[in-house]
């Protein structure tokens, strides 16, 4: 299969692209292309569409002093590369969504892969614009499909825990939080099981672990030496996690936790590299 992949080179695109390559898949980064250009997808069977114009490190929020122009990039650019695939005959588009669509939920809910949107900032709010509007474009020969992941970590530049380790092991305040995150090797896992299926449709959750900051940066002063004592664990009953029926339905057998630990002394690494 010829896959189209928008924003190949960011924290999420990384993943995807490395997990069609070595599914055997030919991949068109689109060089040169950006939000809202016009696509060239002759020859390209299904479009990943993972491209995100934003402050940099920042997504909720993303839009900065300028909330039009980030709709207009991020919302106006998708649905046009949308229908610039079914014009073109690209058979299948995978969506990049976010989890930020169900951040109204009240805290401590389950969050099931049909649980409608209910964004509560621009950020959800544009994804879950561009979700309906791929959905409402749905044939029988024009299979769309919108993924939802949680955070996203892995090693790899951009490095999405760099300021976090940083201000750690240098002795800045780090606040408590838990979060639910997933690996970039087990999204791209989730991304090609999705492609791959006859009845790819509607939205998928992407989540795996619960991950604390205490847990992450207790790990951090075991390999580096840290003296610094990690924050107290937060209240993960308070947390909202997404439940993967959909892709538990497609096989899909997540590792985060056993990723975590043997990748941290690279995401180590990649601070260092970066300095």
């Amino acid at each position: 299969m010829r896959i189209a992949l928008t924003g190949a080179t960011g924290i999420v695109g990384r993943w995807l692209h490395r997990a069609a390559l070595e599914a055997g898949h030919q991949v068109d980064p689109l060089p040169g292309w950006r939000l809202g250009q016009p696509a060239d997808l002759t020859g390209c069977d299904a479009l990943i569409h993972a491209a995100f114009q934003h402050v940099p490190g920042k997504y909720r929020g993303g839009e900065g002093d300028d909330p039009d122009a980030f709709t207009n990039a991020n919302l106006q650019g998708s649905l046009d590369i949308f229908k610039s695939a079914r014009d073109q005959g690209v058979g299948r588009v995978i969506f990049l969504s976010s989890r930020a669509v169900h951040d109204g939920h009240p805290a401590g809910s389950e969050l099931p892969d049909d649980l409608p949107p209910a964004p509560v900032n621009l950020y959800g709010q544009v994804k879950a614009q561009a979700e309906a509007a791929l959905a409402a474009m749905a044939a029988p020969d024009f299979h769309v499909a919108s993924l939802r992941p949680t955070g996203v970590f892995g090693p790899g530049h951009p490095q999405k825990w760099a300021g976090l380790i940083r201000d750690f092991i240098s002795g800045k305040p780090v606040p408590p939080r838990v979060a639910t995150e997933v690996h970039g090797a087990d999204l791209g896992q989730a991304a090609m099981l999705v492609l791959n299926d006859p009845a790819m449709s509607g939205s998928y959750n992407v989540s795996d672990i619960i991950l604390d900051h205490h847990e992450l940066l207790s790990g951090v002063a075991v390999l580096t030496g840290s003296r610094f004592a990690p924050p107290m664990r937060s209240d993960a009953s308070l947390l909202s996690v997404p439940v993967c029926a959909r892709l538990d339905a497609l096989r899909w057998r997540p590792d985060g936790l056993a990723r975590l630990h043997a990748d941290l002394p690279a995401i180590l690494q990649d601070l260092k590299d970066m300095e």
